[in-house]
């Protein structure tokens, strides 16, 4: 990766499986500590893109991260301005609008803590317990929106 491209941390073989289970739970009905399977219409095929997220609650907001980086569903993100939250038959449409880096330190700190188990391994030794100043240093690594379920 050459150190113009935007951050991406693709899956290994076994995260990918591991993924693979959780979506399956998820549109199953099982949540694992609040996950979901997302669903966004790709920005090429035109076909629903499926993926396992942590939708994040912070301040009253619902909240999208990437800890991956600028993965495909992102691109997908910002090309179709939302998509559906799976959780067994419950589905829940919703409108997203991505953040700017200088609103980012709140919400990835409160990530980080709530989901820091699974995903401090592709913050580049960013935690929870990083300085403010750290975690913006990173915010352009990690894309965030805002979703807004529909009702």
């Amino acid at each position: 990766m050459s150190s113009s491209a935007p951050y991406y941390l693709k899956g290994s073989p076994m995260a990918i499986r591991l993924n693979s289970v959780i979506g399956w739970l998820a549109r199953h009905g099982v949540s694992l500590a609040g996950s979901a399977e997302m669903s966004v219409r790709g920005r090429k095929s035109g076909r629903m893109q499926r993926v396992p997220v942590n939708p994040h609650a912070h301040d009253g907001g619902q909240y999208l991260v990437s800890a991956r980086g600028h993965s495909q569903w992102v691109r997908n993100m910002r090309a179709a301005g939302g998509g559906e939250l799976r959780v067994g038959r419950k589905v829940r449409a919703f409108t997203a609008v991505e953040l700017p880096d200088e609103e980012k330190l709140p919400i990835l700190r409160t990530y980080l803590e709530k989901w820091g188990w699974e995903v401090n391994q592709y913050f580049q030794g960013v935690t929870a317990r990083s300085s403010d100043e750290e975690i913006v240093a990173a915010a352009h690594d990690h894309p965030v929106f805002r979703i807004t379920v529909r009702s």
